[in-house]
């Protein structure tokens, strides 16, 4: 099912009036103009190579060389031992290698993987490199079959996956430096945001919050200006809306970001000639909330450039996302039943009561279940539990206390490494849970949810999910709720598998543990 949004479609003689119209704090010129923008000297720039001088140019580019060449040692160096310790004479593993090399960057590319937008930001770059590998066995296959050359069958089936595993790895270290040198304000590309004093707040401050996105806001150019009264923005107002081609050329801007409606149809089409121009990027914001790149696609349509949302996940996907939970449940049970029955153990024997606890959740579409755990708590902790609310660390309607009376000091073990989650691989086994997903509620947490919190109950709850990897319990209530929301409309096996990895990564530092 889909929704199907306008991207804007207006008149072009009413547009070109209005541009006309507009107030403008330097002189006019036209967006259509064929003339170049003169480059006026600013601190910001300083000569007509001054875009390719900025940092952020030689980051970006640096960051792709890097990339390219991460890639091509990888699936070098990979398919090359592989061959070599299946068998293959030293001639054919030295061409695997150099042909693996040159293949796996050229497939990428051709995919686009290695554009600046693809890149350092969202798992576009991981599924890239994942398709590219499967073409990689393929041409090694044909070259098998068409040449004399030997490629064991261990370049297929070990040799490939490892390269993918570790050119995706070593993507992620990479990305894991971009976004420390981006938090330090470095690496950044030079923007501003253009429209009503409104719409431009609301994206000057959700893009401030989030500046591994590599979005630097230097100023704003707004609609709604008027002589001697600047409205309030949280960045400098640089010029009016007929003023963006030139800021653009003097403040050394790389992207421009519309927000609100003050743009639209020919309005729209023309900025995008003139920042051609003047050599910016132009990104609209068309006010969707929390909505993944997956879900949209640009329909062409009677002049019109339609947004198609997607609103329900495609069955094929669910399909994938039940597999891989009984799958990898069922392998987590299998790996982890010594430490299970261990911890279960050494709870029966610190502190009286079944080693197991057994609660009533509510799971997808409001259905209860028993979810299974270890006993992190001393038997009493049920009842104790309204004494100790007004004590509660969290906020909203979640329950936490950092130094809660009710733990056993073995549970306190338990909980420090989510051991006493491990039994809820049961219940996903079962079908009651998923592996990803919100944190399954009490039925009295659901009889305080507001509207929108009724959401989180369109899919599985799960063992682990976006909030826990993004604060766990430290993060407020509203923001953990902001976060389910968005995996619940979201959520695809990508994303359910960086979220896997991720909490890994949680669990090991006991990030938000008590």
């Amino acid at each position: 099912m889909f929704m199907t949004l306008t991207a804007g479609h207006g008149s072009e003689q009413t547009d070109a009036w209005l541009e006309r119209r507009r107030p403008a704090k330097f002189p006019r010129r036209s967006w259509a103009s064929p003339e170049p923008f003169v480059r006026r000297a600013t601190e910001h720039n300083s000569g007509d190579d001054a875009l390719r001088a900025l940092p952020w140019v030689r980051s970006a580019t640096a960051y792709q060389r890097i990339t390219v060449g991460l890639d091509a040692l990888v699936a070098g160096t990979g398919v090359a031992v592989a061959a070599l310790l299946g068998g293959a004479d030293r001639g054919s593993v030295l061409l695997l290698g150099a042909v693996c090399a040159v293949a796996l960057p050229a497939i990428v590319g051709l995919m686009r993987g290695y554009e600046r937008h693809n890149m350092g930001d969202g798992p576009d770059e991981f599924q890239v490199v994942l398709r590219a590998s499967v073409l990689i066995a393929g041409l090694v296959m044909a070259l098998a079959y068409l040449t004399p050359l030997t490629a064991p069958r261990e370049v297929v089936l070990v040799g490939v996956p490892v390269v993918a595993a570790t050119a995706c790895a070593a993507r992620y270290v990479h990305r894991r430096f971009l976004h420390a040198k981006r938090n330090r304000g470095q690496a950044m590309m030079r923007t501003i945001v253009v429209g009503d004093t409104a719409s431009v707040t609301d994206v000057v401050d959700d893009l401030s919050l989030a500046p591994y996105h590599g979005y630097l806001v230097i100023g704003t150019c707004l609609s709604d200006v008027v002589p001697d009264a600047v409205p309030a923005v949280p960045v400098p107002t640089l010029g009016a809306l007929a003023d963006v081609p030139q800021v653009v050329s003097d403040y050394a801007v790389s992207v421009v970001v519309v927000a609100g409606n003050a743009l639209s149809g020919q309005a729209l089409r023309r900025l995008s000639w003139a920042l051609r121009r003047a050599g910016a990027e132009l990104v609209v914001a068309p006010g969707l909330v929390e909505v993944a790149q997956e879900r949209v696609s640009v329909h062409p349509t009677a002049g019109l450039s339609l947004l198609r949302l997607e609103i329900e996940p495609p069955r094929r996907r669910m399909l994938a996302k039940a597999v891989m939970d009984r799958a990898l449940g069922l392998c987590a049970l299998a790996v982890l039943a010594p430490v299970i029955l261990t911890a279960a153990l050494a709870v029966r024997l610190t502190s009286p009561g079944p080693a197991f606890y057994r609660q009533t959740r509510v799971g997808v579409d409001g259905r209860d279940f028993t979810i299974w755990k270890l006993r992190s708590m001393y038997r009493d902790a049920d009842r104790r539990r309204a004494e100790l609310l007004a004590r509660s660390d969290g906020d909203g309607l979640l329950f936490k206390m950092a130094h809660d009376p009710r733990v056993t000091p073995v549970g306190r073990v338990l909980r420090r490494f989510s051991l006493d989650e491990l039994p809820q691989f049961f219940n996903v086994v079962r079908g009651d849970m998923s592996l990803v997903g919100p944190r399954p509620p009490l039925r009295e947490e659901v009889l305080a949810y507001h509207d929108a919190v009724h959401q989180r109950l369109r899919v599985k709850p799960g063992i682990t999910g976006l909030w826990q990897v993004s604060g766990r319990s430290d993060l407020p209530w509203d923001e953990a709720i902001r976060l389910d929301l968005r995996y619940v409309d979201n959520w695809s096996v990508t994303m359910d598998l960086m979220i896997l990895w991720k909490t890994f990564r949680a669990v090991v530092t006991g990030a938000g543990a008590y």
